[in-house]
């Protein structure tokens, strides 16, 4: 707990200091002028007193830790994640509330703008649900419990019972923001986890954020951008997740829309794959469902469950032939509500009813 504590400490420099000491207690006993020589710096970790002071603060969070049932999985254990190893400046230590395994074989990431919008709330909601129907078991949804698209993919992820894990930008003394206590006991009661390399006596400042945000990325196979503006802390976890090349997605929008920006951003710099579907996603990250789970277009055609607006839609479309109609049209001739007609095509598209096409144009499928 110390050693994770230095300063700047990750995989690569954990590996490096391990190759020339002979374990973690002599990084604390050797002597300042010798650490120096082995390590080759005159870096403030190699100061006694620092390192003195370490050595304290994790005796005192070790009684913490202990009284607060919390787990404590360093990068040498067994259970450690796996893809942690892989990214270079991952902690080399977590700290949990829950446990669940971090080693499934499907794991996303799932972030976004704190000012959600409903088309970009709703498009989680239901990527989270069509993954469920295939990978219930195997698949984790990483994100950071924070305001709009982090807490609305925690939080679809516990309605379709599938495992989610929170990286908090604090230590698990507290939960920040506090309004979503009772959605991070829900995580643990459910079979997930809170997840921080932070200590309970570790100060949280605008840092953490954009810190934590490299385990978020390190975690997963893949990053999915749902919202985002051209700045901001899900972008900065785009790039960090691009720089571990792992797979990167984001969900278009309009280009009048702020919140669709940096999402577009992604996606016209080559950095993001775009996302229209869950099907996106299967067949880029090559990810096969079960023939049990996979649902038949024939089953699709008979038996679409359709509100009377979406009836409505699909009923115009097919009046369109194989023709591809643009949005506008679409929303002139049945004067549904844009925001709500966004959404709408979105689920028709879900349940393979309609097909997209560049430009914002649909067909019947």
């Amino acid at each position: 707990m110390a050693l994770a504590s230095v300063r700047g400490m990750g995989i690569e420099l954990a590996q490096r200091l391990l190759d020339v000491l002979p374990d973690e207690a002599s990084f604390f006993s050797i002597d300042s002028k010798n650490l120096g020589r082995l390590l080759q710096t005159s870096n403030k970790i190699i100061d006694g007193d620092y390192r003195r002071q370490l050595l304290k603060a994790a005796e005192e969070e070790i009684k913490f830790v202990n009284d607060n049932g919390i787990s404590v999985t360093y990068f040498t254990e067994p259970d450690f994640p796996a893809r942690l190893l892989n990214a270079p400046d991952a902690p080399i230590l977590l700290y949990s509330r829950g446990r669940c395994n971090l080693n499934r074989s499907k794991v996303v990431s799932i972030v976004g703008t704190r000012h959600a919008t409903p088309y970009g709330t709703r498009f989680c909601e239901m990527l989270v649900a069509d993954l469920a129907k295939h990978f219930k078991k195997d698949l984790i949804v990483i994100s950071g419990l924070a305001y709009g698209i982090d807490i609305a993919a925690h939080r679809a992820a516990l309605r379709e019972g599938v495992t989610t894990a929170a990286v908090l930008a604090h230590g698990l003394n507290t939960i920040y923001p506090a309004m979503h206590r009772s959605t991070a006991n829900e995580i643990i009661s459910s079979g997930g986890a809170l997840l921080t390399d932070y200590t309970s006596h570790d100060y949280i400042s605008r840092a953490n954020f954009l810190a934590r945000n490299r385990i978020v990325a390190a975690l997963a196979d893949c990053t999915i951008v749902v919202e985002s503006a051209e700045k901001g802390g899900a972008m900065v976890t785009a790039s960090i997740a691009s720089s571990y090349n792992r797979d990167v997605f984001a969900l278009p929008g309009r280009y009048t829309d702020p919140y669709s920006a940096g999402c577009n951003h992604l996606i016209s710099r080559n950095i993001a794959s775009m996302l229209n579907s869950s099907e996106d996603l299967l067949k880029a990250m090559q990810w096969e469902h079960s023939e049990n789970d996979k649902p038949s277009g024939r089953q699709r055609e008979l038996f679409p469950e359709l509100s009377a607006e979406e009836q409505q839609i699909l009923n115009y479309l097919k009046q369109q032939g194989e023709n591809m109609v643009h949005i506008n049209a679409i929303y002139s001739a049945l004067k549904i509500p844009m925001s709500q007609l966004l959404g709408m095509l979105i689920d028709l598209e879900f349940k393979g009813i309609v097909t997209p096409a560049p430009g914002n144009k649909y067909s019947v499928t």
